[in-house]
């Protein structure tokens, strides 16, 4: 049974951090693409970055960019999301996401992923 487990989500103020995990279990984790997607109060779910099954390659998408970081280890089978300078505009449900193996990364669309997590809700206030 495919098991993908998000943590680390929280109240935080503008400007502050956070880190979010996400452990995977019943998958070959070390082989797949992983992803963070979120989705906030009224909005669709929105790609937030990717990373490549070894680590190498990473895409964010640019509402981002330069504030977070995805990083992996393959040892503990679990991506990770650090979080800078929080704005409000990043509060959200936070989701992991896992795909079959592939080099690409920027994957960005929610459909190309087949195993989800059940969301760790981050609030940003102002």
């Amino acid at each position: 049974q495919v098991q993908l487990v998000e943590s680390g989500g929280g109240l935080v103020q503008a400007g502050g951090s956070l880190s979010l995990s996400c452990v995977v279990s019943g998958r070959t984790f070390s082989s797949d693409p992983m992803a963070w997607f979120r989705q906030a109060p009224g909005k669709e779910r929105e790609f937030v970055a990717d990373i490549s099954w070894i680590g190498a390659a990473t895409y964010y998408a640019d509402s981002v960019k330069g504030r977070f970081t995805i990083s992996r280890d393959n040892a503990k089978n679990t991506v990770y999301l650090q979080m800078n300078s929080l704005k409000p505009e990043d509060t959200a449900v936070y989701y992991c996401a896992a795909r079959a193996k592939d080099s690409r990364v920027g994957v960005s669309t929610q459909y190309s992923y087949t195993d989800w997590g059940q969301g760790t809700r981050v609030t940003v206030s102002s």
